[in-house]
């Protein structure tokens, strides 16, 4: 495939990740099929094993993209944070840290506020969600790369700690440590792999559990409009029947008189016939008593 061709993917790949998450699978299918059909197999199967965003995750990549500049802002403000903690700054991590937790705040809301602009308001679960990605961002280099590509699927794994101390760095001398009367605490377990990745596969299933709640919710919503429009249309056809029922009731009450008033014409039409027969015998009579005479 050539450059112009892989734009033409990367912006098909986008889309896909603009509308709400229920929308995803459908949406990454019908354009697999169709750069299969384009005779691009590789980018085909690429496109086929995307995954679908959770709705923190959607949320998150519409900030990216609706916010460019905060968002950009934002990454600095992570590589500036790093910094610091790397060379034990801390007048610099005192301010950054601050700033920080205000940015992240403010970041969560515009989310919130761009994924209700979108038609899909969220929960405060998927708001704190969304700023739980806003600090991986910040400590995590990685995860602030994909969350700068607009193509985030699900909630970076959490960091517990920015980077570690640059080893040039000279830490000012401390005060002499006092003898501690209580024996020193055990050193803590080694980290359990095991149980990181149950971990990880429970907060997975957690976030999967969180956007099928909300695609219900969704569905619901949805049904309800529908309901409640095919309320109102039954409601107008109500109105129909009764006018028509009326108009019907009011045009048998016109054709009973059109039949009643039909009769009256036909009794004075007979009643008319006979005087009028009564009258030509009588003329008749007349006339043979004027030739009498």
């Amino acid at each position: 495939m050539d450059a112009d061709a892989e734009l033409d993917l990367d912006e098909i790949v986008d889309a896909l990740y603009v509308p709400h998450p229920a929308r995803f699978t459908a949406a990454r299918d019908r354009a697999a099929a169709r750069v299969k059909a384009a005779g691009d197999p590789a980018a085909a199967k690429r496109i086929a094993r995307l995954r679908r965003p959770t709705l923190a995750a959607w949320a998150s990549n519409g900030l990216v993209r609706a916010k460019p500049d905060e968002a950009e802002q934002f990454l600095q403000l992570g590589q500036a944070l790093r910094a610091a903690h790397r060379s034990l700054d801390g007048e610099r991590l005192r301010d950054l840290s601050h700033q920080q937790h205000v940015v992240i705040g403010a970041l969560a809301r515009e989310a919130a506020r761009l994924a209700e602009e979108a038609g899909t308001p969220v929960s405060e679960t998927v708001v704190r969600e969304v700023e739980h990605i806003l600090h991986a961002v910040l400590a995590d280099p990685g995860a602030a790369r994909e969350w700068a590509s607009g193509r985030l699927v699900r909630s970076p794994a959490p960091v517990s700690e920015f980077p570690a101390v640059d080893p040039d760095v000279t830490l000012p001398p401390g005060p002499e440590p006092e003898p501690e009367p209580e024996p020193a605490a055990p050193a803590p377990e080694p980290a359990d792999p095991a149980r990181a990745a149950r971990l990880a596969a429970a907060r997975a299933a957690a976030e999967d559990a969180a956007w099928a709640v909300s695609a219900r919710e969704d569905e619901l919503r949805v049904a309800e409009e529908a309901r409640q429009h095919a309320v109102a249309r039954a409601a107008e056809a109500d109105a129909v029947v009764a006018r028509l029922e009326g108009e019907a009731e009011q045009a048998r009450a016109a054709r009973d008189l059109a039949y009643a008033a039909v009769s009256e014409a036909e009794a004075r039409h007979r009643e008319a016939g006979h005087v009028a027969h009564e009258a030509r015998l009588a003329a008749s009579a007349a006339q043979r008593r004027l030739r009498r005479m």
